[in-house]
């Protein structure tokens, strides 16, 4: 079995490998291929951030002809009551198969600190760019993941995007219950 990850981010590929092999068998090859998600780089809202998942998955399905395309997109959802900052970070993955049948799934939330969610929305700016600075880590978002700094390690990235992943898989686990 061949799956496509629509991004070259080695935590993203990691997160999937670790799902699509602990369901399938360490035979699964997982293939990381640089898309466009044809989203904004920082995605706001659920439609945005589930579409540029979308959009990664069938893209690096399409670019490869692997048997599924995985996409996954993190980004801000508004929340505007009993929030601090009125938006919480959640991550999305689709997954696309031969037939064109998408499931999806998304992992947990958290809050950014208020600072972060300022400049990302006064100066249109990536979320990871502004916890680079904040935190000193270069190229977080490849490494530990702002979750990792902010959470002082008690999870990290890859731990974050291996929920959504696994989300995303549930109706092909239980296929019988929902891709008849």
């Amino acid at each position: 079995m061949r799956i496509a990850v629509g991004s070259t981010n080695p935590v993203k590929v990691a997160a999937v490998r670790d799902v699509v092999q602990a369901l399938y068998g360490s035979g699964v090859e997982v293939l990381a291929v640089a898309v466009d998600p044809g989203v904004r780089a920082q995605p706001i809202g659920v439609e945005e951030i589930l579409q540029g998942a979308i959009n990664r998955a069938i893209r690096a399905r399409e670019a490869t002809d692997a048997d599924m395309g995985v996409g996954i997109e993190a980004g801000l959802v508004p929340i505007q009551r009993f929030t601090l900052t009125g938006y919480v970070d959640v991550q999305w993955c689709a997954v696309v198969d031969c037939d064109g049948r998408i499931t999806v799934g998304h992992g947990p939330g958290f809050e950014y600190p208020p600072s972060v969610i300022v400049r990302v929305l006064r100066e249109d700016l990536e979320v990871g760019r502004v916890v680079e600075e904040l935190s000193g880590i270069r190229d977080i978002g490849k490494r530990v993941g702002a979750i990792g700094w902010l959470s002082k390690g008690a999870t990290n990235r890859r731990e974050f995007t291996r929920w959504s992943v696994l989300m995303a898989f549930i109706p092909r686990i239980r296929e019988e219950l929902y891709l008849r």
